[in-house]
């Protein structure tokens, strides 16, 4: 799962850093003849509408200077929000203690979505308590993964 070595992921990391926030994720969503390139960024004191509008300007001249996209394509960039998607292996420890909702690609004791408490990771694999069991799953069989927003 983890994205960091995707060209996409090379080319927005240093621009989203070097305007002074977090890069959350990236994700590339094709549908159809279309394509959605979503960049997720975070800081401190949450994003705003002008942070996004800024780094969609600074990372849209990148992106056309260095093309890693061979179609058209929609750049979006969003706040994570509540429900934050969960793309390092570095986010699982981080929201250790936090419930997530997660996908695998690869089912595991015949399912692959798993609701629960996130427990860190281990040897590669996230620990997630569902329903009093703890299920170790595979990073890299995790197809999408978010927190499930508590109130």
């Amino acid at each position: 799962m983890e994205q960091s070595n995707s060209k996409e992921w090379k080319i927005v990391e240093p621009v989203v850093e070097s305007m002074g926030y977090e890069l959350v994720g990236v994700e590339l969503m094709r549908h159809g003849r279309e394509c959605t390139l979503r960049v997720y960024i975070d800081k401190p004191a949450g994003v705003t509408l002008d942070d996004c509008a800024a780094v969609s300007h600074q990372l849209s001249g990148v992106m056309d200077v260095e093309d890693p996209i061979q179609s058209a394509y929609r750049l979006e960039i969003s706040s994570p929000g509540l429900d934050r998607p969960l793309f390092k292996a570095a986010d699982f420890e981080r929201f250790a203690g936090s419930a997530a909702r997660i996908k695998l690609a690869v089912p595991l004791a015949g399912r692959r979505n798993f609701t629960g408490i996130l427990s860190g990771m281990q040897d590669g694999r996230v620990k997630v308590q569902v329903d009093g069991e703890i299920f170790e799953l595979n990073f890299d069989h995790i197809e999408r993964a978010r927190l499930v927003p508590q109130f």
